[in-house]
C-alpha cells in the first residue's frame, strides 16, 4: 500500500488542484450515430449495428435528439452554444473500440465557456468554471475473467459492444483552484450537482450505479496557489460521490508523500478501488496530441441554428438549486433543514407529496422518519420501496382530519409497507380509526375519575399532571385508538364540573 500523508498535514504544507470530467450517457431511444437501441443490458452484442461494430462501409449518422440533450445541458450549465462545430476521430487502439477511434469532440465542441456554482454541506457556494461539454461516443465493455476481475492476471476477456455508440456529453471544468481542504467535498459536490441537473432535464437516468454518470477525477499539488500547476493524476471512471471525494482526498495524500522526499508524480491513470478506498496505478497518461485527433471526414458539421437554441432555452424547466430555494421558502423551513431534506435523497418524493395533498410537515415527517429507516433496513432506494406519495398524503390527510394518531399511523404505514392496501382500507381492516365520539370517551374518563378519588384531588389541587394515570387508562381501554389531547381535555372538564 502507499504511503499516505496526515490530511491536515497536506492541507497545511499543499494546494491542491482539480479538474473533473463528468461523462453523462444520454436517454435517446437509439445510439449518436446509428439506429441500434439505446438500452440497459439486453444480451452481450445484441443491441449493435454495423456501424456501432465498426464495419467497413458503414458510414454514421448524427443523433439529432442527442444534439438537443447536449444543448440542454450546455445551457443548464451556463455554456456558450456553438454556431457550428465538428465532430473528430480520436485515435487509440483498445478492444471495446471497433473502429480503433471514438468519434468526439476536439477543439470545436458544442458547448463551451460556462460554469456551475456548487453549494456545499454548510450552504457555502463554490464556483466551478466550466471549459467545455462535447458530444462523443461511448465504448463497449470489457469484461476481464479469472484473477481480480481486472486485465492483469486475467485468463481471457470478453467484449460486449452493447454500449459503444451510446451517445455521451463530456463536461470538462477548467483547473478547479481555491478549494483547499474542502477540495474532496467541492469534487463530489460538483458531480452530484450535474447528476442532479441531467435528472431536472431528463435527458439521463443519470443513475451511477449504471455508469450513466461517471467522473474521471485529476488531482495535482503545488506548494502555494501562486505555484505554477504540479503534475497531475487521473483517476478514471469514479461512479459514486463518495469514491469521487475518496479519490481526490486518497491522491492528495499519496502525492503529498512523493513531493515531500523530493521526488515527481508520475502523470498517469488511476482505478479506484473500492474495496480498501484506494488507487491503483493504471497506465501513463497520454495528453490529447497523442490522440492525433483530426476532423470526422464522415460527418458534415453541426450547426444548430440560433433559432432553435432559443427554442430549447424557452423549454428549460426549474433547475434544481432554484427548485431547492422555492420549496424552502414554500415549506418554512431552515438552510439545515433543506440540505437535510436534499441529503436524504427524499426531495421529490417530499414535494411530489404535497402536490398530492399533504402537508409539509406531515410529508417531511414520514419519508425522512419511518420510510428512511424502512429503505435502510431493506437496502432499497427510497424511491423503490412499496409506498407511493398517494398513500402518504392519504395518511397525512387521515391524521389531519383527526382519524388517526400518530402512534396508529404507523401501523396503518406498516400495513401499507406490507401489502395490505392503501391507508383506508388498512385502518378498516384493522379496526384503527380513532375513538372520536365523547360521548363514548367520557364513559370510560368517568369511570375511571370514580375509581380513582385521589386522583381527582390531586387535579383539583393543582397537581395537573395526575391527569396522565386517568388518560393512560383512557388508552388502554380504546386500545390506542383514543386521541390524548383530546381525553386530556375531558378530564379536566369532567373534573371541574364535578
Amino acid at each position: 500500500m502507499d504511503e499516505l500523508m496526515d490530511y491536515a498535514e497536506v492541507v497545511e504544507n499543499f494546494d491542491p488542484v482539480l479538474g473533473i470530467e463528468v461523462h453523462v450517457e444520454l436517454s435517446t431511444v437509439t445510439k449518436m450515430f446509428d439506429a441500434a437501441p439505446n438500452a440497459f443490458g439486453g444480451e452481450p452484442n445484441t443491441f449493435t449495428t454495423p456501424v456501432s461494430l465498426g464495419m467497413p462501409g458503414s458510414l454514421p449518422v448524427v443523433n439529432k435528439k442527442a444534439v438537443e440533450y447536449a444543448i440542454r445541458l450546455g445551457l443548464a450549465l451556463n455554456c456558450k452554444i456553438a454556431e457550428s462545430c465538428r465532430f473528430a476521430r480520436k485515435n487509440y487502439f483498445y478492444p471495446d473500440l471497433c473502429k480503433n477511434f471514438q468519434t468526439s469532440q476536439s477543439d470545436e465542441p458544442i458547448a463551451y465557456d460556462g460554469y456551475l456554482d456548487v453549494e456545499l454541506d454548510d450552504g457555502e457556494v463554490f464556483r466551478v468554471e466550466i471549459e467545455r461539454a462535447h458530444m462523443e461516443e461511448d465504448a463497449g465493455k470489457n469484461t476481464h475473467v479469472g484473477g481480480e476481475g481486472r486485465i492483469q492476471g486475467a485468463d481471457y476477456s470478453l467484449v460486449d459492444y452493447n454500449r459503444a455508440g451510446v451517445p455521451l456529453v463530456e463536461i470538462v471544468t477548467h483547473p478547479i483552484t481555491g478549494a483547499g481542504e474542502r477540495a474532496p467535498e467541492v469534487a463530489a459536490k460538483y458531480v452530484q450537482t450535474i447528476r442532479d441537473i441531467a435528472r431536472a432535464l431528463e435527458i439521463s437516468e443519470a443513475r451511477m450505479e449504471r455508469g450513466n454518470v461517471r467522473a474521471d477525477v485529476n488531482v495535482s499539488l503545488r506548494d502555494t496557489p501562486e505555484s505554477p500547476l504540479g503534475t497531475r493524476t487521473e483517476t478514471k471512471n469514479v461512479n459514486s460521490f463518495r469514491a469521487i471525494a475518496g479519490a481526490v482526498e486518497y491522491e492528495m495524500r499519496r502525492q503529498a508523500v512523493i513531493l515531500r522526499a523530493g521526488n515527481k508524480v508520475l502523470q498517469e491513470t488511476r482505478h479506484w478501488q473500492e474495496t480498501d478506498f484506494t488507487t491503483l496505478s493504471g497506465r501513463p497518461k497520454s495528453d490529447a496530441d497523442d490522440y492525433r485527433y483530426f476532423p470526422e471526414p464522415d460527418l458534415v458539421p453541426v450547426a444548430p441554428s440560433r433559432e432553435w437554441v432559443a427554442e430549447i432555452r424557452a423549454t428549460l424547466p426549474e433547475l434544481p438549486a432554484v427548485k431547492r430555494k422555492r420549496l424552502q421558502n414554500e415549506w418554512g423551513i431552515s438552510d439545515l433543514e433543506m440540505r437535510d431534506v436534499v441529503n436524504s435523497g427524499a426531495l421529490n418524493l417530499i414535494e411530489e407529496t404535497v402536490l398530492a395533498g399533504a402537508t409539509p410537515a406531515g410529508a417531511r415527517k414520514w419519508w425522512m422518519g419511518e420510510l428512511a429507516r424502512f429503505a435502510k433496513d431493506t437496502g432499497k432506494e427510497l424511491a423503490e420501496i412499496p409506498v407511493s406519495v398517494i398513500h402518504i398524503a392519504e395518511l397525512d390527510a387521515l391524521i389531519q382530519e383527526g382519524k388517526l394518531t400518530d402512534k396508529l399511523a404507523r401501523q396503518v404505514l406498516q400495513g401499507v409497507l406490507d401489502g395490505e392496501g392503501a391507508p383506508a382500507e388498512v385502518v378498516a381492516a384493522r379496526g384503527l380509526e380513532v375513538v372520536s365520539n365523547d360521548d363514548d370517551l367520557i364513559a370510560i374518563i368517568d369511570q375511571a375519575l370514580q375509581n380513582s378519588p385521589d386522583v381527582v384531588a390531586k387535579i383539583q389541587g393543582g397537581k395537573l399532571q395526575a391527569a396522565g394515570a386517568i388518560v393512560g387508562f383512557v388508552m388502554k381501554e380504546t386500545q390506542g385508538k383514543a386521541d390524548a389531547a383530546r381525553v386530556r381535555e375531558l378530564i379536566m372538564e369532567r373534573v371541574a364540573n364535578s
